[in-house]
């Protein structure tokens, strides 16, 4: 029986994650489901603690048909969970009188590994009561902070490769900043806040277009742009299937618009020694430090499927074109 359920789960998709690993835990005598997480609260700049007497599988739905049932509590990171705010919240949650204490235990052990390890999340769901009346953490979910991940090397083992977007790990193992997204204009920048503006400029050209064309992915390749980094940002980008059209958009500050330039046809050597090639259409636009030099560089170059556009409208507007047509 074991070997056939397993087969029948091993492999299984869940939300576009494959099963390669199987946990095997014994049957429990459930007697009461709760649920109870640490989370943190980035609106309040603080931990918050949760629990509910109504656990298991629709508590997301619970949660929102019947906000009472979701007891929460924040936590000054300071002074951290004290035993007071366990019980506090167990009382208020209705839990059963007799777990009372246990359940609120459970709590300041689940702020313990939250604190601990970094966490952004430590939930527990369910948090089973059973029939011998013992608090048991059933089943369990950690979101750790990728930019701890230095501090716990033995977490970071634990890093299941397969279940990665290719791109991101790609971008992760060059040292990019990339996250996907699920457009069809690949967007490349320098600096975070151009890049995040880009998005929302090219979201809002796309509603002119047939099947509103969006953005594909953030990418920001910081204030450097030399050869290497551009053709890593640039096959990142077009690795992904989903990309119609690319839109660069470089303010030239400390990293001047010519040597932006001079990257990008530098990138289309390197891509090309790599027996890869551009095959979407690329409009650049370049503004800030020597932008008119760089243009130039680029005219001069006559890359094939690159255009040039000297505003920021414009260039988002046109590459919404490309990805629609």
């Amino acid at each position: 029986e074991a070997e056939e359920h397993a087969t029948a789960i091993l492999g299984m998709d869940i939300r576009g994650f494959t099963v390669h690993e199987l946990y095997v835990e014994k049957a429990s005598e459930i007697d009461e489901e709760y649920y109870a997480a640490i989370v943190f609260d980035r609106s309040a700049k603080k931990p918050m603690a949760m629990l509910s007497r109504m656990g298991g599988m629709d508590v997301e739905e619970v949660a929102e048909t019947d906000p009472e049932a979701m007891r929460m509590l924040h936590v000054d990171p300071l002074i951290g969970f004290q035993d007071f705010h366990g019980r506090r919240l167990a009382f208020e949650a209705g839990i059963a009188p007799d777990v009372i204490r246990p359940v609120g235990a459970m709590l300041g052990k689940l702020y313990e590994v939250f604190e601990r390890e970094d966490a952004t999340l430590v939930e527990v769901n369910p948090l089973l009561i059973t029939k011998d009346r013992e608090v048991v953490a059933l089943d369990a979910k950690v979101t750790i902070d990728g930019s701890a991940l230095y501090r716990h090397p033995d977490v970071a083992e634990m890093r299941d490769v397969s279940a990665e977007d290719p791109q991101e790990r790609m971008a992760k193992e060059r040292g990019l900043t990339y996250v996907k997204l699920d457009g069809n204009v690949g967007i490349l920048g320098n600096g975070a806040g151009l890049v995040m503006s880009t998005l929302d400029v090219v979201a809002y050209a796309g509603e002119e277009f047939p099947g509103s064309p969006k953005p594909a992915n953030f990418l920001d390749i910081g204030g450097g742009a030399s050869a290497e980094i551009m053709a890593n940002g640039l096959e990142i980008i077009i690795g992904d299937d989903q990309v119609k059209s690319v839109f660069v958009n470089v303010f030239g500050g400390i990293t001047a618009c010519d040597a932006v330039a001079n990257g990008i046809v530098q990138a289309f050597e390197l891509l090309a020694s790599r027996d890869e090639h551009v095959d979407v259409p690329l409009v650049v636009r370049l503004d800030g430090n020597n932008a008119e030099l760089g243009r130039k560089i680029l005219t001069a170059a006559n890359l094939p499927g690159l255009e040039q556009v000297d505003t920021m409208d414009g260039a988002a507007r046109r590459a919404a074109e490309l990805a629609a047509s």
